[in-house]
Formats: C-alpha cells, sequence, structure tokens
C-alpha cells in the first residue's frame, strides 16, 4: 500500500500467509498445489505436513529420480 515500506509490507505478508495457512490446514487443505512448495513457502514445510508425509515425497522423488537430475536442489 502506498506510504509503506517494503519491509513493513512483507511483514504483514508473512503474517497474512500464516492465518491463511493455518485457516486452510485446520480445515483439511494444503497449503501448496500442483506446482509444489516453492522456495519462498519452504519454511514452511515442516509446519503443515508431518516428518513422515516429508520423507514419503523425498523417497517418490529418489526412486523417480535417483541421480537427483530434475530440479536440482529443490526440496522434493
Amino acid at each position: 500500500p502506498p506510504g509503506t515500506s517494503a519491509a513493513a509490507f512483507l511483514g504483514e505478508a508473512a503474517r497474512a500467509n500464516r492465518i491463511v495457512y493455518d485457516s486452510v490446514a485446520r480445515l483439511g487443505g494444503s497449503f501448496s498445489a500442483e506446482h509444489g512448495i516453492g522456495q519462498m513457502k519452504r519454511s514452511e514445510l515442516l509446519r503443515y505436513k508431518s516428518a513422515v508425509e516429508v520423507e514419503l515425497m523425498q523417497r517418490i522423488k529418489r526412486a523417480l529420480d535417483p541421480d537427483a537430475l530434475l530440479n536440482p536442489g529443490k526440496v522434493v
């Protein structure tokens, strides 16, 4: 918004995202969809997915891409 610093805006965006993500999770939804979590939501993964879910995603990734050639450096 006009008159708001970038830092203040980003601080509020993070707070707004948390409110939305928590609401979505409470209703059984996911904070990400078909494009994955992306780089910006990387830190949210363990907050909204269990360690078992993350491990399962990593195992599937390793099974399909054992040499880590596809999307190197990405979360899954």
